[in-house]
């Protein structure tokens, strides 16, 4: 993930939780102090790395504009019929958006 790709993302996901997210917000979504805001603002230069780039393509599945990554899509196997698929897509990114919120309270 790149800098612009994080910029991005912040934006993206708070449109999806409907809500603006600042820098300390987005510090909390990685797990970071809010007041780590030095870090954020570093990663929004040179991009995050490691653990914190992997949990934020994961919370990404929150917003419409990320693909649901292939290791958490289970609504495209041959048991889920197709005109239950588009239901449980979005009762999934209802869930990330609810875990968005709660690592953010």
């Amino acid at each position: 993930m790149t800098g612009s790709e994080l910029k991005q993302l912040r934006k993206d996901l708070s449109e999806a939780i409907g809500r603006e997210l600042s820098i300390a917000d987005m510090a909390k979504l990685c797990g970071l102090s809010a007041g780590s805001t030095d870090t954020i603002l570093r990663w929004e230069v040179s991009g995050p790395s490691g653990p914190a780039s992997e949990l934020l393509r994961i919370l990404a599945m929150a917003s419409d504009r990320y693909p649901i990554l292939e290791n958490f899509n289970v609504f495209d196997r041959w048991d889920v019929p197709e005109k239950d698929r588009p239901a449980r897509r979005a009762e999934f990114r209802d869930s990330m958006r609810a875990e968005v919120r709660r690592r953010l309270a």
